[in-house]
């Protein structure tokens, strides 16, 4: 059972969590709501369909949001205790400052496994379903690509003409065994076009070596000829790269995917490890929070916790951004883009809780 002082901490970490949690929901859906209604000035749709989108995409923007808040609440509940005198009161009784520390890093390791196992699968499910609506409403909602275990497929429509495109995999810009139909208005089969191998790097594609089919007789044409599409390899890349909208057991089924086609896991695997560590990143953010306020931000003022609070998640998002791009990059390998930062952290937070105790 927990003791007494023990559940007050807790409490009291919980109410300033979801205080500070309220306050990020209201400014991230002030924010998000601005944008959709400027994404559906010029649509026919119902007056709370923006309404709705915010509330869709909320959730998972809140959960890449959730280490800062992590920061803060920490931050908060400390000047609390500062500014009532329940710190001294505490030390009095024989609480010190690591045994409050510890409470609030396990406390926070428990709420990011319930993030991670719970939250986040929900909050991906919704995005898929926000994207999905946003696609609909969109220019773009006649084209479409999709991973499948048996390779790429694309549909596309230009020119009044319709392509169903299958590939097994791609490297690169280069799409490898490709099967490429294309119909007209009334959706009859034109051509169809083999190739071992297409360049895809603008949208002006370039089959290579293309076996044509038209009317049940087929030729190979060993010259180069080209087609016009709406997708490059640039526009396929961006298609395939939200994978927020995936929960982490379909993660690993994506990657699998991904890997068959010979299209680049990387993203995913990050995505897998960054989720992996997302309880134990904030119990160091946590305990190093703590730390800055038992030994730099006792006497301070609320305004000047603030900005430290934010001072130090703007140093922590842009460290982790840019290893975190060196691993999606292949700069440099994908475990030390995620836990080189922690390391990092853990270390700057471990010389602090050595000289802490008797402060």
């Amino acid at each position: 059972m927990f003791k007494i002082y023990q559940k007050y901490l807790i409490n009291k970490f919980l109410i300033k969590f979801l205080y500070i949690c309220l306050i990020f929901l209201s400014l991230t859906f002030i924010l998000n709501i601005l944008e959709e209604i400027s994404f559906l000035k010029d649509l026919k749709v119902n007056i709370w369909y923006p309404y709705f989108l915010t509330l869709l995409n909320l959730p998972i923007t809140i959960f890449e949001i959730f280490p800062f808040i992590f920061l803060l609440t920490t931050q908060f509940l400390f000047y609390d205790l500062f500014k009532t005198q329940e710190i001294n009161l505490f030390k009095k009784n024989g609480l010190s400052n690591l045994k409050i520390i510890k409470i609030l890093f396990f406390l926070s390791i428990i709420i990011g496994i319930f993030n991670v196992g719970i939250y986040y699968n929900l909050a991906s499910k919704l995005k898929f379903h926000y994207l999905n609506l946003k696609n609909q409403l969109s220019n773009d909602n006649k084209y479409l690509a999709m991973v499948t275990d048996s390779g790429l497929w694309i549909k596309d429509e230009i020119n009044e003409n319709t392509f169903i495109i299958k590939s097994n995999y791609i490297k690169g810009n280069i799409l490898f065994k490709t099967i490429i139909n294309e119909f007209d208005n009334d959706f009859s089969l034109i051509r169809t076009i083999q190739s071992e191998e297409i360049n895809i790097e603008d949208n002006i594609w370039e089959i290579y070596n293309p076996i044509i089919t038209r009317d049940n007789i087929s030729y190979k044409d060993l010259t180069v000829i080209n087609i016009e599409t709406n997708f490059n390899e640039e526009k396929i890349n961006s298609l395939f790269s939200n994978i927020t909208t995936h929960s982490l057991l379909n993660l690993f089924t994506l990657k699998k995917e991904y890997e068959e086609i010979g299209y680049s896991s990387d993203e995913i695997l990050v995505q897998i490890l960054k989720l992996f560590s997302v309880p134990l990143f904030y119990g160091i953010l946590t305990v190093l929070s703590s730390i800055i306020m038992l030994t730099l931000s006792r006497n301070k003022s609320l305004l000047s916790n603030i900005i430290i609070g934010i001072l130090m998640s703007v140093l922590i998002y842009y460290i982790n951004f840019i290893f975190e791009s060196l691993g999606n990059n292949g700069r440099i390998p994908i475990v030390i883009s995620i836990f080189f930062p922690m390391l990092l952290l853990s270390f700057v937070s471990i010389i602090g809780l050595i000289n802490i105790n008797e402060k």
